[in-house]
């Protein structure tokens, strides 16, 4: 493998590794980033809208992105702290099972899809298809999501902090979704459900790891399944 193009320092005692994407390719810092027993701090400079930047991280590090990401960046992410600053192409997060990812700007369509860990922040909106088919990740959505979020999601929560597109929730199982704002129309068996004490405390402890812990719970709503569509019914045919 050819050397790297990359330089080190100390700060605050860990070793901090920075990567030019404009003169080292993708696949070079991709493989640096699997080496094993890998620890420090590293910094990917000039990434240009790469796709699949960051991917498959499994150590407790922290990756450090210096602007906008293509396709599939930080996917099925285990362990790492991954820090986009800037946007985020289509499935960041894709399934992650642990750790977290951070994206300061927006996110486009089918963030944290499959995610079965770990949390997702997206500072701005993200687009349609927000967790869809989540397993269990917690994603906290600074602005808007778009149109068929959390369809099918199976587990974990979904903090929307702005308004939410058309079928929310389509055909969800038992993850729990909170919105602040307004939902342009819910999807089959997705309801609203009742805030109990145990919700305002969990969406406080969600609010607060994603920097947000100035909201006020009482102004979500928390949507969930029905559970009319469990087991096949014929009176619901047209739900399916």
């Amino acid at each position: 493998m050819a050397a790297l193009n990359s330089s080190s320092r100390e700060r605050s005692s860990a070793l901090v590794t920075t990567f030019d994407l404009s003169t080292t390719p993708l696949r070079e810092v991709n493989t640096a980033l699997h080496a094993p027993d890998l620890d420090g701090e590293f910094v990917i400079e000039h990434p240009a809208g790469a796709h699949n930047v960051a991917v498959g991280l499994n150590a407790p590090v922290t990756v450090t992105v210096g602007g906008h990401v293509g396709y599939y960046a930080a996917g099925m992410n285990q362990q790492a702290e991954v820090i986009i600053n800037g946007n985020a192409g289509t499935g960041v997060a894709e399934n992650m099972m642990s750790g977290s990812v951070w994206v300061k700007g927006n996110a486009s369509q089918s963030a944290g899809a499959t995610a079965h860990g770990g949390l997702l922040v997206i500072e701005g909106d993200a687009a349609a298809r927000c967790g869809i088919s989540m397993k269990g990740v917690d994603i906290v959505v600074g602005g808007n999501v778009g149109h068929m979020s959390a369809f099918m999601a199976q587990a974990g929560r979904l903090v929307i902090r702005g308004d939410a597109g058309e079928a929310l929730g389509d055909s969800i199982y038992e993850a729990r979704l909170y919105v602040r704002g307004d939902v342009a129309s819910l999807g089959a068996d997705c309801v609203a459900k009742p805030m109990r004490e145990e919700h305002h405390l969990e969406l406080e402890q969600l609010l607060k790891a994603a920097g947000f812990e100035d909201d006020d719970t009482n102004a979500y709503t928390r949507y969930g399944s029905a559970r009319t569509l469990y087991h096949f019914h014929v009176d619901n045919a047209s739900a399916y």
